[in-house]
């Protein structure tokens, strides 16, 4: 299908500086576009490229000023990268290819509820009392345990573990390998240094909009509930802990662990390969940079926190860059050391 900057505009609410009825098929990234595509310069890093890209069509921020003339058709929105991920959403709905249908191949529940427009696959299987809501899709190869309950138009791709009771809400999506309501981590010392398993008899809810990354686990509480709060959006191959609660709209980058009963506020920004201990509070709008370990609670809104322990970002920086010149601190000590013992002498 091909579309004209006036109509890409009109979609977006954008202006456009130059040819309205120029047409493009096909999407690209401005350091690679071709003829015909469409791209979007959100990152002043790739700035350069929109002198020399060969894309037809640039989506641009509105204070967008080029330094040099631009051969591409610009399109100007309030916020390009979300008006680029508006038109990816809308092409992949053009493309279509929604599975529909259950598959014989299933097993299915006879006590178990499914909407309508339900597509599930081959060999997913859904266990007694469960409840699946209208224009799901559970891929191969899911297992869905007993009274667990998926809202509507919710995503479960192959592979997927949804252990018994959980709760998963509306227009969710789960990548494939993800573990959802495995048992937390709880032990308890007995005598001859041996432990003894505490049954973890609580729940995992996922509210509504929230998405988990590929081989993710987040374990069930020990009572009561582990929570994802609504639009939080959690990276691939990371680990929540039992009844940790994560805010609203908070974002955690791959490979990071949270530990258990550690409640993280709204609209945090969590970078990958972050470690944060158990039973902590995390205030709303923190950023944690990447590989930062956090050991006690963080309790001022819009802080960032950098290292390992972490503490403020900029005290971390201005202790980083004495850390990069401690040898030759070291070796100034040692001089002056050397001179007072000479002098004394």
């Amino acid at each position: 299908m091909k579309f004209t900057a006036q109509q890409i505009a009109d979609a977006l609410a954008g202006t456009i500086d130059g040819n309205p009825n120029i047409e493009v098929n096909n999407l690209s990234k401005i350091e690679e576009g071709k003829p015909g595509t469409l791209s979007f310069l959100a990152n002043p890093k790739y700035t350069s490229f929109i002198y020399d890209t060969l894309a037809s069509i640039v989506i641009v921020n509105n204070d967008f000023k080029p330094d040099k003339p631009v051969t591409a058709t610009l399109i100007r929105v309030g916020d390009a990268y979300s008006s680029f991920a508006t038109l990816l959403e809308m092409y992949q709905q053009a493309k279509g290819g929604k599975r529909t249908g259950i598959s014989d191949k299933a097993s299915i529940a006879e006590s178990a509820t499914i909407g309508k427009g339900v597509y599930i696959g081959e060999f997913a299987s859904i266990g007694e009392n469960t409840v699946i809501g209208d224009n799901c899709s559970v891929y191969p190869n899911t297992t869905i345990g007993y009274n667990c309950k998926v809202g509507n138009d919710s995503i479960v791709y192959s592979g997927v573990n949804i252990y018994d009771d959980c709760q998963i809400g509306n227009k969710c999506i789960l990548h494939a390998g993800a573990v959802i309501g495995a048992d937390g981590f709880g032990f308890a010392p007995v005598e001859d240094d041996n432990y003894q398993k505490i049954p973890q008899i609580g729940n995992v809810i996922l509210e509504d909009r929230v998405e988990v990354g590929a081989n993710t686990t987040i374990d069930r509480a020990t009572m009561g509930s582990t929570i994802i709060r609504k639009g939080a959006m959690i990276d691939n191959l990371i680990q929540i802990g039992h009844n940790a609660v994560i805010g609203e709209n908070t974002i955690i980058a791959a490979q990071s662990g949270i530990s258990g009963s550690t409640k993280i506020g709204k609209n945090c920004l969590i970078g990958g390969q972050v470690g944060i201990i158990g039973h902590l509070e995390i205030a709303d709008k923190v950023m944690i940079a990447a590989q930062s370990g956090v050991g006690k609670s963080i309790k001022e809104e819009k802080s960032m926190h950098e290292g390992s322990p972490a503490f403020a970002i900029r005290d971390f920086q201005r202790s980083y860059i004495h850390f990069r010149r401690f040898d030759k601190l070291v070796k100034r000590v040692n001089d002056i050391e050397s001179k007072l013992k000479n002098e004394q002498e």
